[in-house]
């Protein structure tokens, strides 16, 4: 029976030591054949706060894992005995994840989706414009398209108001 990928539910904030606590059991049983690899899928954030870009590290399933293994009583027994885990994802007889859904995780892991902004933006914010075209304007943020991470900011171009579109990064509070 080869190794396949489960999902396993745990206390949010405590991915990590489960994860090295499931390994280190493994090793010390002599089954880290049987449970090959874990995984705990992020992804890089960047935050902008006072003007400073912030770089973090964000978990796509909080509270979940992905363990790579060979499911039989003693496998079953380190992972769902180890604490802070309340259990597979499917209860008793955990079902197997498609290697394919791992293949995309592990491909947003490895290339990250575009990096994500997050920014604390209100509308009517006064704002500086730091990056492209229109660097060192100033403006007021119009509209804040929180998907995309864009804002509508609202310049005053020859005399006129004119709305620019630019991303969190482009852009800084005055």
């Amino acid at each position: 029976m080869s190794n396949q990928w489960y999902v396993v539910h745990t206390y949010s904030g405590f991915e990590e030591k489960v994860k090295t606590t499931i390994e280190d059991n493994a090793r010390r049983r002599g089954l880290s054949d049987k449970i090959s690899q874990i995984l705990i899928p992020t992804e890089k954030v960047v935050e902008l706060k006072s003007g400073k870009k912030k770089e973090s590290t964000k978990k796509f399933y909080p509270g979940y894992i992905l363990v790579e293994m060979e499911l039989n009583d003693e496998t079953w027994h380190i992972v769902s005995s180890t604490p802070r885990v309340t259990g597979f994802v499917g209860g008793e007889r955990p079902t197997p994840v498609q290697q394919e859904e791992i293949d995309v995780i592990v491909q947003q892991i490895e290339e990250g989706p575009a990096t994500q902004v997050k920014a604390h933006f209100d509308r009517g914010d006064s704002v500086r414009i730091i990056d492209g075209a229109f660097a060192n304007f100033n403006g007021f943020v119009d509209d804040i398209d929180e998907d995309h991470s864009k804002l509508r900011v609202m310049v005053t171009i020859f005399g006129r108001q004119t709305p620019v579109e630019l991303n969190y990064l482009q852009v800084e509070k005055t």
